[in-house]
């Protein structure tokens, strides 16, 4: 399965990912510092993202629980440049305040397990950011339109299960896909559980009719 992963992802979202991976990095990078750090980082897509943006000083680490997935983000071109750290994103290994900068894409879901454990997830990542420093989180989201938001779940269901399934021979990992994202936070929604966490001038923007959102908090 890490193997056709990433290739699941630009497919099932027509290529959108690839553009909103980057745009959550350039936003990341804007934090400045010598410290960033992706989080659930999976193949390490938007890791190395950062480590384009990065100035030769900074040092970029990718984290995950996965081996299996960051034995692929380690073959990338760019791997030689980032810090890979296998760990569980609910308990870093940094110190308080050591990172300028944290990101995170399409793995918000799979930390969904209760808001509450969302809160302190989130709330993980605000000690480990230096004040000022910024999360920036990309995710599925709830289009606020109901046409559109109907339209979607159905692509969803009618899509994303049989063709994952299908290429990646895991039907769980897909059936799980395409039953979490038609029942995940809308965008206020998600803003409202950083705010929880203590993240300040927390804003997000709604991405191809609501269907993603990528969401920044500072920590003050």
């Amino acid at each position: 399965m890490p193997e056709t992963y990433e290739f699941l992802n630009h497919a099932l979202t027509l290529g959108f990912d690839v553009a909103w991976r980057r745009r959550a990095a350039a936003l990341a990078a804007e934090a400045g510092g010598r410290r960033w750090a992706d989080m659930c980082t999976g193949t390490g897509e938007t890791a190395v993202y950062l480590r384009r943006l990065a100035p030769e000083a900074t040092n970029v680490y990718a984290v995950d629980f996965s081996l299996p997935m960051m034995e692929v983000a380690r073959r990338k071109p760019a791997a030689d440049r980032i810090e890979f750290v296998e760990a569980d994103v609910k308990v870093l290994p940094f110190d308080d305040g050591s990172l300028d900068a944290v990101t995170m894409s399409f793995a918000t879901r799979n930390l969904n397990l209760s808001e509450e454990l969302l809160v302190r997830t989130f709330a993980e990542f605000h000690r480990v950011l230096r004040p000022g420093g910024l999360f920036v989180n990309l995710e599925t989201s709830r289009p606020p339109n109901p046409v559109v938001r109907k339209c979607f779940h159905a692509y969803v269901k009618l899509l994303v299960e049989p063709l994952g399934t299908r290429v990646s021979g895991s039907r769980a990992a897909y059936a799980y896909l395409a039953s979490t994202i038609p029942r995940f936070h809308g965008a206020e929604e998600l803003a409202g559980i950083m705010r929880a966490a203590g993240f300040d001038d927390v804003t997000y923007r709604r991405l191809l009719l609501g269907v993603a959102a990528i969401h920044r908090g500072v920590r003050r």
